[in-house]
């Protein structure tokens, strides 16, 4: 009996000795493993931040801001005739102006005048115009521009998006109205109003009045020189 009970003992040890070695807890079955790479423990893997596809992990490394404007100037290639506007103070304008979100409003026509003021024109040549929100902006803005009396027409409003579809559809409109009042009647109607999803965003973008000022007198001053050319004919 004691020479089976050694027979089976000696079998065992056999089989202990051919056996594969028994993998670490949280291994993955058939993943092979790097020469001398040690596996991480789980505190180390908890420590480490998750990479995003297609993302290379930098220390200390940040994802630079999405651009939103190529910077720069327009380069015209030589030997072409240019006919190119400039700030030209002299000339009538009219800015009207939404009374709906007053705050921002009024920042916005206080930096318009303020440019309008820098570019030379007198004050006794500008006409304000509020107009109760954006959506009438368009209407004004025609309505001015048929007097003739006016060079060039600054629309200035504030749009901001709430809970409704209301935005997108004053937005859109005022948008498309403006530019139809300039179509139609040939006189330059600058886009001052600002589209913006915060009163944060609203409040940064205040400039934008001043650049509608600066859109504005230039395109008043390039059709000027336009009808100059036509009634003297092309030089």
């Amino acid at each position: 009996m004691s020479e089976r009970i050694d027979e089976i003992e000696a079998r065992l040890r056999e089989m202990a000795a051919v056996q594969p070695p028994v993998r670490e807890s949280g291994a993955e079955e058939g993943a092979p493993e790097e020469a001398g790479a040690s596996p991480a423990t789980s505190e180390e893997s908890a420590s480490s931040p998750p990479i995003e596809d297609g993302a290379i992990a930098r220390e200390g490394s940040e994802q630079p801001a999405p651009t939103q404007h190529a910077a720069g100037e327009l380069r015209v290639p030589e030997g072409y005739a240019v006919l190119s506007g400039g700030l030209d103070g002299r000339r009538a304008v009219a800015v009207v102006v939404s009374r709906f979100n007053a705050e921002i409003t009024s920042r916005l026509l206080e930096r318009a005048l303020e440019e309008l003021e820098e570019v030379g024109v007198p004050r006794e040549a500008v006409m304000v115009m509020p107009v109760p929100g954006a959506f009438e902006l368009p209407l004004a803005a025609m309505a001015l521009a048929k007097t003739r009396r006016y060079a060039c027409v600054v629309a200035l409003g504030c749009v901001i998006r709430g809970e409704t579809p209301h935005f997108d559809y004053v937005a859109s409109e005022a948008a498309s109205g403006l530019q139809l009042a300039a179509i139609e009647t040939g006189v330059p109607v600058a886009f001052g109003v600002l589209t913006v999803d915060t009163r944060e965003q609203a409040e940064e973008r205040i400039e934008r009045a001043a650049d509608a000022v600066r859109t504005a007198l230039e395109m008043a001053d390039v059709f000027s020189q336009l009808r100059a050319q036509a009634a003297g004919g092309l030089q």
